[in-house]
């Protein structure tokens, strides 16, 4: 019987006992999606909310309003929504059915949320994939006062699919060793 060292499993090297070389990358990648993320989110909402309250300021005191401004909140939402669905996949706070998954053994458990997760990363790159035709359908398209290419809108999606396969990639295997996505928060320090 073969005993499994638990630094190899956990993705640090045993010499030096820190993250190993993937550990670091996917850390990496995992805190510039994040970071990504929330500069979209803060910008998007930052923006929609400062054309509408101007918009709003217009109305009420010149009786008028930008004839722009229904237009780029439109354009922003999706990135925004996309931005705080991706974010709340990387801290487990999407909608998840938990109630099967809790009364199967640890083990099984495991298993199952692991092809769970195998099945939503190739639903997730699929539709990435898939999202492609629509983008150059929507190109076409023009919103009517600034004129911007519907595929802007279109892209969200695409982005937004490859960033929650990319995402649930990463915490793949944490399922399997829960102190795994303690360490993917700890590796993108010694980067």
């Amino acid at each position: 019987m073969t005993s499994v060292n638990h630094t190899e499993s956990s993705g640090a090297s045993p010499e030096r006992g820190s993250p190993s070389a993937m550990a670091v990358l996917m850390a990496v990648v995992d805190r510039g999606i994040g970071a990504l993320c929330r500069t979209m989110l803060y910008l998007t909402m930052s923006i929609v909310f400062a054309i509408l309250s101007v918009n709003v300021g217009l109305r009420y005191v010149a009786g008028t309003s930008l004839s722009w401004a229904s237009e780029l909140p439109e354009l922003l939402f999706p990135w925004m929504i996309v931005a705080g669905v991706v974010l709340a996949a990387q801290h487990g706070s999407h909608i998840a059915v938990v109630l099967v998954t809790q009364k199967l053994s640890d083990n099984l458990r495991r298993w199952v949320l692991s092809g769970g997760s195998l099945i939503v990363i190739g639903l997730y790159g699929y539709m990435a994939t898939i999202a492609w035709p629509l983008l150059e359908i929507a190109h076409d398209e023009r919103t009517p006062v600034l004129q911007v290419p519907g595929s802007i809108t279109v892209s969200a999606l695409m982005v937004g699919f490859f960033m929650l396969a990319v995402v649930t990639l990463i915490r793949l295997p944490g399922l399997w060793n829960p102190d795994r996505n303690a360490h993917l928060e700890n590796a993108g320090d010694h980067s």
